[in-house]
């Protein structure tokens, strides 16, 4: 259906995002929420709209994400099987809502580590969802379930002889669970791996490249639901910048918008996500683009415009968001120093 929407090119949503895209122009992008075929033909259909519009990605990467791949139990704890829920990550279909990387630079797609296939209880300090001290759901479950609820990437990016890793993921969010916080366990360990990866803790080190850590954690360091120590204990990683890419059309939305925004501790100018404001979590920071420290950060931001700037109309088409997330962007200098 979504290839069938690119294809069309009078989809509202699409059209919005693709002139978002365009419109910030950046060299390297990582898309979330973008079904996966076996081809990559809804890949290169997005690209080929990008590339009409003045925005060529040549180089393109995607494989198959946890999200709709069946495992034939109640991994849910509902007591069906085969729903979207039972799935190594949430899909009604195999590959809904994965993941791509779009690049103006070659992808070394040889030397890719993909952590995907990593079983959640194979991560060293894994914190496992119980209730009464048993597994949750069952032993049975938890000794099959994937960490990954989506995908977890180290892809290798060649820039004027510059080798950058990025390193791509989009845990589930930390909702949607029981009393035994399935997915919020879930959500801080799949954040958790890359701090692991870092330390050595997945039986290899890092090749010792710059590398950006990119995506959507769907965990905000202070506000909404979820274990707010795994961000922290990202963003604050010895090897890690974080440079708080920030926005004003974010603080004017808390201010317009109101209800929970105004209890909640972040800085509202780092959000990157517009959220319901009564009976939700409000606006939050959950996207990320995180430097090695080393990289040479000259810019940072987020594409929120106030109200009063022309580029406001870009967000929405026919009074809908072309998406509740905003585009977070870093510029970094390579091969400069």
């Amino acid at each position: 259906m979504l290839l069938r929407d690119i294809r069309k090119g009078n989809v509202p949503k699409i059209n919005q995002i693709t002139k978002i895209i365009a419109h910030v122009d950046p060299d390297i992008i990582l898309l979330t929420g973008i079904d996966y075929d076996f081809y990559n033909v809804t890949l290169e259909a997005f690209a080929d709209l990008l590339e009409a519009m003045g925005a060529p990605y040549p180089y393109q990467f995607a494989r198959r994400p946890n999200t709709g791949l069946a495992t034939g139990l109640d991994m849910d704890g509902d007591g069906k099987i085969n729903t979207a829920r039972d799935a190594q990550g949430y899909g009604r279909f195999a590959g809904q809502a994965g993941m791509a990387i779009l690049s103006r630079y070659p992808i070394d797609s040889d030397r890719v580590q993909d952590f995907s296939a990593l079983l959640w209880l194979d991560l060293p300090n894994a914190h496992l969802p119980s209730v009464d001290g048993q597994p949750f759901p069952s032993d049975k479950a938890l000794k099959m379930q994937r960490l990954s609820s989506n995908a977890h990437w180290v892809v290798p990016v060649v820039i004027a002889e510059t080798r950058l890793n990025l390193m791509a993921f989009h845990p589930t969010p930390p909702v949607y669970d029981g009393p035994e916080d399935r997915n919020g366990l879930r959500n801080g360990d799949e954040i958790a791996l890359w701090s692991t990866y870092l330390n050595g803790g997945l039986g290899m080190k890092p090749d010792g490249a710059p590398f950006v850590i990119l995506g959507d954690a769907n965990l905000d360091p202070y506000d909404g639901q979820g274990r707010h120590e795994a961000i922290h204990a990202l963003i604050s990683h010895p090897l890690v910048q974080d440079v708080q890419p920030r926005s004003l059309g974010a603080v004017a939305a808390m201010k317009n918008q109101g209800g929970v925004n105004e209890t909640q501790q972040s800085d509202p100018a780092l959000d990157t996500v517009d959220w319901k404001d009564a009976r939700g979590p409000g606006n939050l920071r959950v996207d990320y683009v995180l430097p090695s420290v080393g990289l040479d950060v000259t810019n940072a931001g987020v594409f929120w415009p106030t109200p009063d700037d022309p580029d406001f109309a870009l967000l929405r088409a026919d009074g809908k968001d072309a998406s509740r997330h905003r585009l977070v962007w870093i510029d970094v200098e390579i091969g400069q120093k």
